[in-house]
Parts: C-alpha cells; sequence; structure tokens
C-alpha cells in the first residue's frame, strides 16, 4: 500500500518527507480501525451466540428466511467475495462454502458440530489474515463491483469499509435472530 500512495504522491513531497508520511500515515491508521472495527465486530457476533445449541443456531424463526449458523457462514463467505475475489486473489474458503452462503443463497443443510467450529475459526481468524495480507500488500489490483445498495467498491479499501457495513447489517440480523431461539 505505500508503494502505491507513494507512486501518487509528487517526487517533490516525498522528496520533503512532510505531505507524504502524513498521508501515510492517515492512511495506515483508518485501514488499522478498519480491522479494528472487523475484529469487533466479529467479536460481538461470538459473544451474542456464546450459549446456544447447534438447534438453536439453525433455527428459522417464523418471518425470517434463515439462521444465526447462514448469517455467520455468509460472512465469512462475502469478506472472502468482495475483498479477494475482487481483487482477484484466490478465496481461503472452499468453493463448496462459497456456493452454499454467498448472497441470494439460504439454508438448505445443517452443520454439524465439526464443520460449524470450523467455520467459528475461519469467522475469529480471517480478519488477521486479511490485515497481513493487506499489509504484505498483496491486494494489487481490484475489479470495480456494484453493490446491491448502488455503493461501487473501486478499491479493496472501500471494499474492506463496505464489508464492515454489511457486517454490522448481519450483526443487527443475528441480534434479532438470538431474540427468537
Amino acid at each position: 500500500m505505500i508503494k502505491i500512495i507513494l507512486n501518487l504522491v509528487s517526487s517533490q513531497e516525498v522528496y520533503n518527507n512532510k505531505i507524504s508520511l502524513r498521508l501515510i500515515n492517515e492512511i495506515t491508521i483508518k485501514m488499522k480501525t478498519q480491522f479494528n472495527i472487523l475484529r469487533k465486530g466479529r467479536a460481538l457476533v461470538l459473544k451474542f451466540i456464546d450459549g446456544l445449541t447447534l438447534e438453536q443456531l439453525h433455527t428459522i424463526p417464523e418471518g425470517f428466511s434463515n439462521n444465526i449458523a447462514w448469517n455467520i457462514a455468509h460472512l465469512v463467505v462475502t469478506q472472502q467475495l468482495l475483498i479477494y475475489r475482487m481483487s482477484g486473489k484466490d478465496c481461503l474458503v472452499s468453493d463448496e462454502l462459497i456456493e452454499a452462503y454467498k448472497k441470494g443463497t439460504k439454508p438448505t443443510t445443517q452443520f454439524a458440530q465439526e464443520e460449524f467450529d470450523e467455520v467459528l475459526e475461519l469467522f475469529a481468524g480471517l480478519p488477521d489474515t486479511l490485515e497481513e495480507d493487506y499489509n504484505a500488500e498483496i491486494f494489487t489490483e481490484f475489479n470495480e463491483y456494484k453493490t446491491s445498495t448502488g455503493f461501487v467498491l473501486d478499491s479493496v479499501d472501500t471494499a474492506i469499509a463496505f464489508n464492515n457495513f454489511h457486517e454490522a447489517l448481519h450483526l443487527g440480523i443475528i441480534m434479532s435472530l438470538k431474540k427468537l431461539v
């Protein structure tokens, strides 16, 4: 990321080291904040589901089209698609998980406990992996994508921020579902 920023800043600014270092620092702080928001949101989800049985996690209350387990797997998948796939990178989750929990899907099966534990490991661990990959500057390209909300993702940075928005929406859904299971 720093290399990209330095390419955008004029050589005079790099030379005098005032504006460029401040710009790099501001972007670094903003992205660190995005990663912290992602981790905090996921920690809240894990706190809210603590103590729920597998049966409760799979319950679809009246008026809803999915369940808590689906929402968690959907968040794992969506983060991978919005950031990794749109950046031309391989997703870090299986194609089977992607197909079953991408946008537009509904629960058709239930997780066994071991399977759900694996999803929870991905859910908890992938934010750190994302930050490591971002800091390693692996996201060198991005395929522009217009979301269903009409927001256009034009960089990995906007995809990360939008993903946090998406996760917050699903946190609210998970909170609502928990009250009914």
